[in-house]
């Protein structure tokens, strides 16, 4: 996943074409409901599991596609 592609994601779930690569994604107006359609789409188009502390660590896009790129942090399910 790259940025453009996070971003794009992130932008969908929140109907708001004014997410960037540094929005925040509960600042932008997600919630933990919205959080884990972004989780559910990065596995389903990316094959990457990340939990909701992975998501809660990488709330931007920016982040977010840097962490599906590295796989799910330490600690997490395999």
């Amino acid at each position: 996943m790259n940025v453009h592609q996070a971003t794009a994601l992130f932008r969908r779930v929140l109907e708001n074409p004014d997410v960037t690569e540094e929005s925040d994604f509960f600042d932008a107006g997600g919630d933990s409901l919205l959080a884990t359609r972004v989780l559910s789409a990065v596995a389903r188009e990316h094959g990457v599991e990340l939990t909701f502390e992975d998501f809660l660590m990488a709330p931007t896009p920016a982040t977010l596609a840097g962490t599906v790129t590295a796989g799910p942090l330490p600690g997490g399910p395999a």
